[in-house]
C-alpha cells in the first residue's frame, strides 16, 4: 500500500536528488574533462564526437528539469538511454561493481531504476511545471 499523503514527497527526494547527480555529472563533463576532452573519450570509443555534447546538454538540461520539477517524468525517460548508452559503451566490459577498473555497471543501473521510478509514480511535490496526464475516458 501507498501512503499517498507521503509519496509525493519521496518522489520530490528521489527527483531532486537524481537531478544533482545529472548536474554533478554534467559539470565533471565541463569543468573538469572538459567538452572537448569528452568528445575526444567518445571518439575514442568509436561514437560520434558530436554525441559528447548530446549527452552533456542532456544531462544538464534533464538534471534541471528534475530539480525543478519542469516535465520531470519526461526529462527521466529522456534521461534514461544516455545511462543505457553509458553501460554498453563504457561500464559493461568492467563488470558489475563500480569500484571495478572503468567503473562497472552498477551505479547506472540504479540511476535508470530511480529514473524509471520517477517515470512511473509521477513528478512529486512542488514540481513547477507537472507532467500532463493522459486518461481513460470513464
Amino acid at each position: 500500500m501507498i501512503d499517498s499523503r507521503s509519496a509525493p514527497y519521496a518522489i520530490l527526494m528521489l527527483r531532486v536528488t537524481l537531478g544533482l547527480l545529472f548536474l554533478a555529472h554534467a559539470g565533471l563533463k565541463i569543468f573538469v574533462f572538459t567538452p572537448a576532452g569528452t568528445a575526444q573519450f567518445f571518439a575514442s570509443l568509436g561514437l560520434p564526437p558530436a554525441l559528447a555534447y548530446l549527452a552533456i546538454a542532456l544531462e544538464t538540461v534533464g538534471g534541471l528539469a528534475l530539480v525543478v520539477g519542469f516535465f520531470a517524468r519526461l526529462a527521466a525517460l529522456a534521461l534514461i538511454p544516455v545511462l543505457v548508452g553509458a553501460i554498453t559503451t563504457v561500464h559493461a566490459a568492467a563488470g558489475f561493481f563500480f569500484t571495478n577498473p572503468n567503473g562497472g555497471w552498477e551505479f547506472p543501473a540504479l540511476w535508470i531504476v530511480g529514473l524509471a521510478a520517477v517515470v512511473l509514480a509521477g513528478d512529486g511535490a512542488f514540481a513547477i511545471r507537472p507532467t500532463l496526464r493522459i486518461s481513460a475516458a470513464s
